[in-house]
């Protein structure tokens, strides 16, 4: 038995483009090393555990012709066809996957724009701030934080607490989706470099979730 990707990326990046396109019990076998860190492979006569500690990255089209939005080369069978693509990634692996943004199309006049105002430098470095305030709590990066040290850094002030609150029963997160929104929140605090998670820290982390279907 030898590892597979999701093992030679462990403590890296694991990048899926299209990521419809891979078959779904591919895309389903990531659900287990996502949610800890590892890969079971049984077999017979043997049982090996890979790492699988990995930042997953992923891309898609909002359809498989990748002109949804566009009236003038959109396919015919637009808005159908984007539901049946973008259904082929199941919902409780959706739900392991923290922030879900969407970008719209990069037209030539966007390319003549000036720079943004804060540059690679600049974010480079309130990264690297934030993630010395992690290794200070002792961990590698929040997405370790669980149990009673979720509880002691990520808790929100009481404003933020009723908003995520009401936010997990609109949006019907499950308990994974609620705990990674409290360490996506605390993250979000600590690039800003704010001690207390507060209610613009919880409502930016929504922002990031995308409401899927169970499956």
């Amino acid at each position: 038995m030898r590892p597979g990707e999701v093992s030679l990326a462990h403590l890296g990046v694991l990048f899926l483009d299209e990521l419809p396109e891979f078959q779904r019990p591919v895309l389903d076998s990531l659900r287990q090393p996502l949610e800890t860190g590892k890969v079971d492979v049984a077999r017979a006569n043997a049982h090996v555990v890979f790492p699988a500690r990995v930042q997953l990255v992923a891309a898609m089209n909002p359809c498989r012709c990748g002109h949804l939005g566009d009236p003038s080369l959109a396919c015919s069978r637009a808005p159908r066809c984007a539901a049946n693509y973008q259904s082929r990634v199941s919902g409780p692996l959706l739900d392991r996957i923290d922030l879900h943004v969407e970008v719209d199309p990069v037209s030539a006049a966007d390319l003549a724009l000036p720079p943004p105002a804060e540059g690679s430098g600049e974010v480079a470095a309130r990264v690297a701030a934030a993630r010395k305030v992690q290794n200070a709590r002792g961990l590698r990066s929040n997405a370790e934080l669980e149990g009673e040290a979720l509880e002691e850094f990520a808790t929100p002030d009481e404003a933020g607490r009723k908003l995520l609150l009401q936010a997990a029963e609109a949006m019907r997160l499950s308990a994974r989706g609620y705990t990674r929104m409290l360490r996506v929140a605390r993250t979000i605090a600590d690039l800003a470099g704010v001690r207390e998670v507060g209610r613009v820290h919880v409502a930016e982390a929504l922002s990031y979730r995308r409401q899927s279907p169970r499956a």
